[in-house]
């Protein structure tokens, strides 16, 4: 019998790419659903009634949300291709790092990309997050050494979207000059084969971006 794979998600979502970049790593087949924000489908809310949002993840008609769920839940079904490392130091490290990204860095990271009270004060503290995950890297090509990984992927965010939103809205946040070893390391990852295929159009995005940059402001 198939396995059935469902993704509920959004185009421009980080978090919804995640899971499609995890599946297309490990070669599992799946069926997208694209989702209306501003109207979500009864399916959305009836596979994920806590939370309401995306990225919902169906397996032979089991439902998971949260996408740092989402993506232990797939390297536990799909051995091949690990995206988590074998041994239990490795893996709480890596859960660890990949915590750090969602409940500190992109948070702080968002805030300092658009207008707000306290802006310099945002940017500052969104560019220690940045120093810290540099640090963290060291040499290695990727976070989980030079493979494609669970804080890689989880750090999605960081090494696609933020750029685009710096040209969307001339924020500078990540550069070269400052961040060496993460912007090469972000290079590296969109220009990953199988993770550029799952990436959205960087010219949707931006003009995505500027939309909302624009609606930001005339609300200020």
């Amino acid at each position: 019998m198939a396995e059935e794979v469902k993704v509920f998600g959004f185009w421009a979502s980080p978090f919804s790419r995640r899971v499609e970049i995890a599946l297309k790593l490990k070669g599992v087949d799946y069926e997208y659903f694209e989702e209306d924000l501003s109207n979500k489908s009864s399916l959305l809310l009836k596979y994920n009634p806590v939370h309401k949002k995306v990225p919902v993840f169906v397996h032979n008609g089991k439902a998971i949300a949260e996408s740092q769920v989402i993506l232990e839940y797939i390297d536990e079904t799909w051995k091949n291709s690990p995206i988590l490392p074998k041994d239990p130091y490795g893996r709480a490290q890596a859960r660890f790092w990949a915590s750090f990204i969602d409940e500190k860095c992109l948070p702080a990271l968002w805030k300092a990309s658009w207008p707000c009270e306290d802006h310099e004060k945002v940017k500052d503290e969104a560019r220690e997050h940045l120093k810290t995950l540099e640090n963290e890297l060291k040499d290695k090509k990727f976070f989980g050494g030079e493979t494609v990984g669970f804080v890689d992927i989880v750090a999605n965010f960081i090494a696609y979207w933020l750029p685009l939103i710096q040209k969307a809205t001339a924020a500078e946040l990540l550069t070269e000059e400052k961040y060496p070893k993460l912007y090469q390391w972000g290079h590296e990852f969109e220009n990953h084969g199988v993770v550029k295929e799952k990436l959205p159009s960087s010219d949707q995005l931006i003009a995505f971006f500027k939309d909302y940059f624009e609606r930001v402001s005339t609300s200020k």
